[in-house]
């Protein structure tokens, strides 16, 4: 199929098919930019969550430091309102300011995936009007004298294309946007996680460190007794 047929097949379509690539060419941006802020944005979740249970206790600069090194990023907000507020010893008065931080950074989080979502169902309702449009086009022939009827047959077979081609960018668009919402949820829950964590740790509560680091633990402090049973 070269380039002069696109354009007729585009143009018997009423232009639909045009509004359909701009479609794909805004799904394939919003994806590829949604995934790459979410990975971002999941990655530095995780190495803030690791790096938070190696730590014991947490001061102002610590926190700082960290903020700065995912500048950018949501955690780096919340991380610096945990900094200013490193005095704070009430759990109420650190839970609720953490909790707007997060409630400001969620927008951030699911930005333009509404854009997504949009063109997910609008795309086949567009193909569908371009396929009626282009039949129209095609029983038209009818009226004139001379015509075959596989002329009519070849139109809507034609007209057909568009919403062939809307089907694909809602499929596409779907398969997408259920991978990020998930992502969106994930990021959400790491965020509830590192608040958790910053209000344990900054008003004194023991937190419960990973299965690796209680083993070695345990293991340091068995060493000298199993050396000592051994020397007896």
């Amino acid at each position: 199929m070269n380039t002069g047929t696109l354009m007729q097949l585009a143009s018997d379509s009423g232009g639909v098919l045009y509004v359909i690539a701009i479609m794909l060419f805004v799904a394939l941006t919003v994806i590829v930019e949604r995934t790459w802020f979410l990975q971002r944005a999941g990655a530095s979740g995780r190495a803030v969550l690791g790096q938070l249970d190696r730590m014991s206790h947490l001061d102002p600069a610590a926190l700082s430091t960290l903020a700065s090194r995912y500048r950018g990023l949501p955690v780096a907000h919340i991380l610096s309102v945990a900094a200013r507020m490193g005095g704070v010893r009430s759990r109420d008065t650190l839970s609720a300011a953490l909790d707007e931080t997060i409630m400001r950074e969620a927008p951030r989080i699911d930005r333009f995936l509404w854009v997504l979502d949009t063109i997910v169902t609008l795309a086949p309702l567009l193909g569908l009007f371009g396929t009626i449009v282009g039949m129209f086009h095609a029983f038209q022939v009818l009226g004139n004298a001379g015509n075959a009827p596989t002329q009519v047959t070849g139109g809507v077979a034609e007209a057909l294309v568009a919403t062939a081609s809307g089907i694909f960018v809602a499929m596409v668009g779907l398969v997408f946007f259920n991978g990020l919402h998930n992502r969106v949820r994930l990021a959400a829950h790491q965020l509830e996680t590192l608040k958790a964590a910053l209000v344990n740790r900054m008003t004194g509560i023991a937190h419960e460190q990973p299965a690796e680091v209680r083993e070695n633990l345990r293991d340091v402090r068995e060493a000298p007794a199993h050396l000592a049973s051994q020397g007896a």
